[in-house]
């Protein structure tokens, strides 16, 4: 936008107005991208035959990028859109979750203290989901999906006698963090590595995913007196994560260990 050229400027209007509508998507990247291409080889005088592999390089840059831009307003979409115990998809999904946290211990009551053993901070989880909304249930849905070993070793760790935490609290936590690290545009390096995949909604989740892990495994090795060293903890953890996104050779990937603490 920077651009003293007027095409260009309408080019990345144009782009931005399809992520608006949600309409950035692969089957229809042809559609979009190709007449995007055409105008900026035009006003930059870029010769096909020299510069052959400008055309396929640059196509991907643009994907990567509106990618990115659409993902940040679905994951908006998202965080906006507060539990409703009205809603019976919402309602499912906040039961699917204990179901598959605690396979083997049926919930007593919708509203009830079992909640608590999974990390929520009362008797109704749903006041837990205020400040990231449904995302921070779908993250925390999708780590035990995606990742069903994972999540309940995190959980075993977060019920642990000295060392404890609140796994659902400390999971939209972790929720919060990465949803600044996608806006303020820290988390491109994750999700432009990730190769073959375009940035979309379940990078974003595995993004997550690898948070929570790499968290419960420096909270563990920190050794922590009590929950009260948690804001440090977490601000140590967060600085060290923007330090490996500040690297853009960084790929972050979950490497399972097991442990018997």
């Amino acid at each position: 936008m920077l651009s003293r050229t007027k095409d260009v400027k309408e080019v990345v209007t144009f782009l931005d107005a399809v992520v608006k509508e949600r309409r950035f998507i692969p089957s229809n990247f042809y559609q979009f991208l190709e007449p995007s291409i055409n105008i900026i080889i035009r006003v930059k005088k870029i010769n096909r035959k020299i510069h052959d592999a400008f055309i396929p390089s640059f196509r991907l840059c643009l994907q990567q990028i509106w990618c990115y831009r659409q993902l940040i307003e679905e994951v908006e979409d998202l965080r906006c859109t507060q539990f409703d115990s009205n809603n019976s998809s919402h309602e499912e999904k906040l039961l699917n979750l204990w179901n598959l946290m605690v396979p083997d211990k049926p919930l007593e009551a919708r509203v009830s203290k079992d909640w608590q053993y999974i990390g929520f901070q009362g008797d109704d989880p749903k006041t837990d989901f205020r400040g990231m909304g449904l995302l921070g249930l779908e993250n925390l849905l999708y780590f035990v999906i995606e990742y069903p070993q994972v999540a309940t070793h995190v959980l075993s760790h977060s019920r642990h006698p000295k060392y404890g935490y609140t796994y659902a609290i400390v999971g939209i936590n972790l929720t919060s963090m990465a949803y600044y690290l996608l806006k303020d545009g820290s988390a491109k390096t994750y999700m432009f590595n990730s190769k073959p995949h375009l940035p979309n909604i379940n990078l974003f989740h595995k993004f997550y995913c690898y948070l929570f892990y790499e968290f419960d495994k420096l909270w563990i090795a920190s050794k922590p007196e009590n929950i009260m060293e948690f804001s440090m903890i977490f601000k140590k953890f967060e600085n060290a994560i923007r330090t490996e996104l500040a690297d853009p050779a960084s790929v972050f990937r979950i490497n399972v260990e097991v442990d018997t603490i």
